[in-house]
């Protein structure tokens, strides 16, 4: 008997066929969804609340590489970046919609598994997914995802208007995903050199779930209604704390500090750094993927965050002509540079 999983051609289904698969999968749980999957249109009840609507495009061989990236793991982060736009304006995500470009070296199955990712990550956040589009490519997979989230016009928070002085916070820590990234980069050129090498991944469990299947910090949201606390300005991390650092302050029209002896870590993330022979500041400041949420408060505000296990005072906001200064672990001053990945220019 043969082992090999079976495989149906996306050609049996065809556009239609494979538009019911995936909404025969769906279960709208949000009051404000009104019609989802089989209409020209999706239509949203917003319930008397602001609305704020972010997109973002993974392309394969840009964002993601199928060689050590599961489709299930891609599914649910794909979503996940989308969720965490979302909470960066303090709002809370309610549905989404997809569209898909797959070439014909894909099976059902393949798009069954993206799919379950995605579908897994709506579930977890109460998500519904309300619509999209599939077309063919003769490039790879392009995933395009469009979320929507919903909040008070009061609790909306912009990432415009820090002010000076203001106390420069992060969720979580820092620089795990990168190092992840490493890890599977490294045995990838490994298996490459000899294919007969199987993968080392063991003891790297974190910083691999930090790469391959990252989560949104909705539950931040939650918090900061609990805590009467609401942000100055607030951005989610992806591109590296230095990189969000400085357009928080480029947008508000001022300068920032950051204490590098500041900047939370695992310690798996530093030991890892070091293995590498990379400096761990260096990853948290510019790696990556981390998607915790960087944000401003007024210093009056301090007491409500001083020794939360949730967050840490990384650095704050200065006068413009102050610049973007990074202040290292002998109070040495350095320009702040955004080293942080750009899709636009990756070769």
């Amino acid at each position: 008997m043969s082992d090999q999983p079976a495989r149906t051609e996306l050609s049996t289904l065809g556009e239609f066929g494979l538009i019911d698969r995936i909404a025969s999968a769906v279960e709208l749980v949000n009051p404000s969804s009104l019609q989802g999957i089989g209409d020209d249109a999706a239509v949203i009840d917003a319930q008397g609340l602001m609305q704020v609507v972010t997109t973002d495009m993974l392309v394969e061989g840009v964002h993601f590489d199928l060689g050590y990236v599961p489709l299930k793991h891609l599914g649910y982060k794909a979503m996940v970046v989308n969720f965490s736009d979302v909470c960066a304006m303090n709002a809370e995500p309610r549905q989404a919609t997809v569209a898909i470009a797959i070439s014909n070296r894909f099976s059902v199955e393949a798009v069954d598994e993206l799919y379950t990712g995605m579908l897994a990550a709506c579930k977890h956040y109460g998500v519904d997914l309300v619509g999209g589009d599939t077309t063919s490519s003769t490039s790879g997979l392009v995933l395009s995802i469009t979320a929507i989230g919903a909040a008070r016009t009061e609790d909306i928070v912009y990432r415009h208007t820090a002010k000076e002085n203001d106390l420069l916070v992060v969720s979580g820590d820092l620089g795990g995903a990168f190092m992840g990234l490493q890890v599977l980069e490294r045995e990838k050129a490994v298996f490459r050199q000899d294919p007969n090498v199987q993968p080392d991944l063991s003891g790297f469990d974190y910083i691999l779930q930090r790469q391959l299947k990252p989560e949104a910090r909705k539950d931040i949201i939650a918090l900061f209604r609990e805590m009467k606390l609401k942000p100055t300005a607030m951005i989610d991390i992806s591109d590296g704390l230095a990189s969000e650092a400085m357009h928080i302050a480029r947008r508000s029209g001022l300068g920032v500090r950051i204490y590098d002896d500041k900047i939370p870590m695992d310690p798996l993330t530093i030991q890892t750094a070091r293995d590498f022979h990379l400096d761990p500041s260096t990853c948290a400041l510019n790696g990556g993927e981390d998607y915790e949420l960087l944000f401003t408060i007024a210093q009056s505000d301090y007491e409500k965050v001083k020794g939360s296990p949730h967050f840490t005072v990384v650095g704050h906001m200065t006068d413009k002509a102050s610049g973007y200064q990074l202040v290292d672990k002998q109070g040495g001053l350095h320009a702040l540079k955004a080293q942080g990945w750009d899709a636009l220019l990756k070769s």
